[in-house]
Order: C-alpha cells, then sequence, then structure tokens
C-alpha cells in the first residue's frame, strides 16, 4: 500500500492531490512545489527568480524530511520556469543543493504559465530503501 505523505512545514495541496506518495518498493514522488510559505500561504519573492527558488527548495526538503528522505534521495526532477532567461539565477541555488557530482537527473522546460503567475515549480521523484 502507498504511504501519503503530508506536512505542515511545506504548503497544503490545493487540489485532489498530496504533497508526496512513498509506494513500498521506495520510490517518493513528490507533487511540483511553488514558492508559497506554508505559514501564510503567500507568495514569496515576488518578480525574484532567486527567492522564488530558494523557497521551492525549502518546500521540497521539508516534503523529503517528512518522507524520510534527503537530498541525496533524488534520481530526477523537472523544473518548470515562466522563462527561460532565469535558468542562470534558478540553476545557482539549485545548485546549492544538488552537487553537480552526485546531481539527479533533470530536465528544464519553459512553459507558459505557472500556477499563481509564479516563476518557477519544481517536482522530483527519491528513491529510499
Amino acid at each position: 500500500m502507498n504511504q501519503i505523505i503530508n506536512t505542515t512545514a511545506a504548503p497544503a495541496p490545493v487540489g485532489p492531490y498530496n504533497q508526496a506518495i512513498k509506494t513500498q518498493g521506495g520510490l517518493i514522488f513528490l507533487a511540483g512545489q511553488i514558492p508559497l510559505d506554508p505559514a501564510t500561504n503567500t507568495i514569496v519573492g515576488e518578480n525574484d527568480i532567486t527567492a522564488q527558488t530558494k523557497q521551492v527548495m525549502t518546500n521540497i526538503g521539508a516534503i523529503l524530511t517528512a518522507a524520510g528522505a534527503t537530498w541525496s534521495d533524488v534520481v530526477k526532477t523537472t523544473v518548470f520556469l515562466s522563462d527561460l532567461a532565469n535558468f542562470t539565477l534558478m540553476n545557482q541555488v539549485y545548485g546549492e543543493y544538488f552537487p553537480t557530482e552526485t546531481a539527479p537527473a533533470r530536465a528544464c522546460v519553459e512553459v507558459s504559465r505557472l500556477p499563481k503567475d509564479v516563476l518557477v515549480e519544481i517536482e522530483c521523484i527519491a528513491v529510499v530503501n
């Protein structure tokens, strides 16, 4: 049976989904995270890709912890940017969490729009034994 992962240290889902699902085999699928402050449910860093990426990574870290995982357990991420011109600044923050030598596989795409008109959303998959 799959385990539902939810923590108050990350924003609550705003629809029919969970923050993460952990499978019996140890796969953890994290829902896409946007830069919402879980305490206030407001966007962090309006029009500031660095601040927004930091908040997204904070939210992901809280969910990983709740699932019994760490950053080194992440095997795949998908980054959605509203503007690829923000790639370099997003990547600088992202690199603080994933050293090049052990970084997960990643896709990064520009999309026409993200929820609440944020600049970045990141989802990931982790594996724990």
